[in-house]
């Protein structure tokens, strides 16, 4: 068999063998995605019966050269046929070369439909389904998924309307020529189909589990080549161990691959054992019948060529249902991330925040974080089942305001709620009851973009993105000039480092801003946050993992971030907020306590229990008196 004929039949025997009932839904849901490109896969189509319609005649262009060198020896009319042959060889290169970038324009269009609806999608899920999910499992919704649902696009449509055309014309073609030895090709057809199947379903087993195994090796190379998972790697000492695991890993996909490569190989090696055999049946039947007169040579010559082009689109059309499911499982894998739905979004009619400085009041706030079931899918987590905990209450009843300007502190112990209360001001999450508001207005009722540009967040892990300072920076105001950001950097005391670096603003700072100290990262955020310019500022443990001279410079830093803007501190150290205009004290989930620094010192409650458990245990043990001699 030719080329083409063996890859529709390793096509089918890759495919998937799981049955699945057609999801009128979801075949809804593709039509929606293909609409946009209906001119392209008409064309595409048309190509392929095009193809189709060329195959076949070729076979029986070239019975009829032998026809005539038989019977008139017509040299005129050979050389007519020769090139005629020529001139659909040509024709079918010129369509396949065109079919393959009509093929390749549409699959890639279409995985840009799908990837930018599941990255734009993805984009707006709340911060509890990044907590949750796997990045490993989401990018791959991205790639292998979207690729899995293009093919049913570039190949399957295609194949299965080149595929039925082929068939048809070339049956038509053989019982015309001779219905005996149409029919022996008939019978002899399960002898394809029936191993194609069979070995497709071991084919498929090993398949999934080579993308298992290259899977887990690549998820432990990822972690290993990560700086925070190397230097955990260095800090044990074990090189050793990790490569002999990872070796452990490797050859297991390795064996994979060689039982996969060696029943390829058999099963290749079957089929072209049957198809000379049948090759076989057919030169003696049909050599047969031309001595006896009953079928012309080029007959024969015809069959044979024609049967190489039966078998192919006959077992491709048995297994399309398969190749259609598979599709179809990549397509409802995607669907089902676009059928999460944003627990945060902007209401109709979303205003923007008032001008001028604002206001932060919170008004009997209560919240529970939501349930896996309403932000998570167990894929994408990979548990067999979601964890249904959740919606347990963690802030009861929160009221405070922080006037326009002023700085509001929050401190207390860990898991109290500081930071869930500084994650519904910018709108991470949405409160169950009460409001929260800026401006005076409810953020609910903002819009998500008049939101962001007016309150920034600086987090205790002040995270970079593996790119340049200048890209870092630009993340808080795309349009900034070189002048505003060496000017953000001046005021984060930064711009002596920047400038100091090889390539000044165009230095990659490394994977989540690992080349810079944690100072350095932290100020590198500030200047972020002032180059954005926004009227409120949550700070939330930004201190937290410093050194005492890194803690400083950042402290320093934050002072010029904070002046004349409205703030919400979150510290553990005592020592950074008892400048704060109020101190709020929370304890599960409440505001237990709220004044100044002296007012909640002076009044002996859980702050002062606080202040008192950090500092007089940082102070230095009194001298002990010189032991005195025993006495005798």
């Amino acid at each position: 068999m030719e080329t083409t004929a063996w890859t529709q039949l390793y096509s089918v025997m890759n495919a998937q063998q799981e049955r699945r009932p057609l999801a009128l839904a979801t075949l809804r849901r593709v039509g929606a995605f293909a609409r946009p490109h209906r001119r392209r896969i008409v064309l595409f189509v048309l190509l392929g019966v095009g193809t189709a319609l060329l195959a076949v005649a070729t076979p029986v262009l070239a019975g009829s050269v032998v026809d005539t060198i038989v019977s008139d020896g017509d040299e005129a009319a050979v050389v007519r046929l020769a090139l005629l042959i020529a001139l659909i060889a040509v024709a079918e290169a010129v369509l396949g070369v065109l079919g393959r970038r009509l093929s390749a324009t549409l699959g890639e269009h279409l995985i840009l439909d799908l990837r930018t609806a599941v990255f734009d999608h993805v984009q707006r899920m709340p911060v509890a389904f990044f907590t949750r999910t796997r990045t490993g499992a989401l990018v791959s919704r991205l790639n292998n998924d979207v690729i899995g649902a293009q093919r049913a696009f570039s190949n399957t449509l295609s194949g299965v309307v080149s595929n039925l055309v082929t068939l048809l014309l070339t049956l038509a073609v053989m019982l015309t020529l001779s219905w005996q030895i149409t029919l022996l090709a008939l019978v002899l057809l399960p002898v394809f189909v029936l191993p194609a199947r069979r070995m497709g379903s071991r084919m498929a087993r090993m398949q999934r589990e080579a993308a298992t195994l290259n899977a887990a090796m690549g998820t432990r190379m990822t972690e290993r080549f990560s700086a925070p998972g190397a230097t955990l790697v260095k800090l044990f000492g074990r090189p050793e161990e990790e490569s002999r695991e990872f070796a452990e890993r490797a050859r297991l996909v390795a064996d994979v691959g060689v039982r996969t490569a060696t029943a390829q190989a058999a099963f290749i090696t079957a089929l072209t054992l049957v198809s000379a055999l049948a090759l076989a049946l057919v030169y003696g039947l049909g050599g047969y019948l031309a001595l006896r007169g009953t079928l012309e040579p080029g007959a024969v010559v015809s069959l044979a060529l024609l049967l190489t082009r039966l078998y192919a689109p006959l077992t491709a059309l048995a297994g399309a249902r398969v190749e259609v499911m598979s599709a179809l499982v990549s397509f409802e894998r995607v669907f089902e991330v676009l059928d999460l739905k944003p627990l945060i979004e902007d209401r109709p009619g979303a205003r923007p925040v008032p001008e001028g400085p604002v206001a932060v009041e919170f008004d009997d706030v209560r919240f529970g974080y939501p349930a896996a079931g309403k932000v998570s899918l167990a894929s994408l987590e990979e548990v067999a089942s979601l964890d249904d905990r959740g919606g347990e209450q963690v802030l009861h009843g929160v009221s405070f305001r922080a006037e326009p300007g002023r700085t509001v502190a929050l401190v207390g112990s860990s898991g109290a709620g500081k930071s869930t209360i500084a994650q519904l001001l910018p709108r991470l999450y949405d409160a169950d009851g009460g409001a929260v508001r800026v401006g005076g207005v409810d953020v609910r009722d903002l819009s998500a973009r008049s939101l962001r540009e007016t309150v920034g967040m600086v987090t205790q892990d002040g995270h970079l993105f593996h790119d340049t300072v200048r890209a870092n920076l630009l993340m808080a105001r795309p349009g900034a000039g070189e002048d505003e950001l060496w000017d953000a950097l001046r005021r984060a005391r930064l711009e002596e480092l920047v400038r100091s670096l090889p390539d000044g603003l165009d230095t990659v700072v490394g994977e989540r801003g690992y080349r810079l100290s944690g100072g350095e990262r932290q100020r590198m955020t500030i200047a972020r946050l002032l180059l954005a310019r926004q009227r409120v500022v949550i700070l939330d443990e930004a201190t937290a993992h410093l050194d005492n001279t890194s803690e400083a410079a950042v402290q320093e830093a934050l002072t010029e971030a904070l002046a004349g803007r409205t703030a919400v501190v979150i510290a553990h150290r005592l020592s950074t907020v008892r400048s704060a205009d109020r101190i709020l004290v929370v304890e599960a989930g409440r505001i237990v306590e709220q004044g100044t620094h002296e007012e909640l010192l002076a009044a002996h409650g859980r702050y002062a229990e606080l202040y008192r458990t950090q500092f007089e245990g940082a102070r230095p043990a009194p001298a002990q008196e010189p032991e005195q001699p025993a006495v005798a």
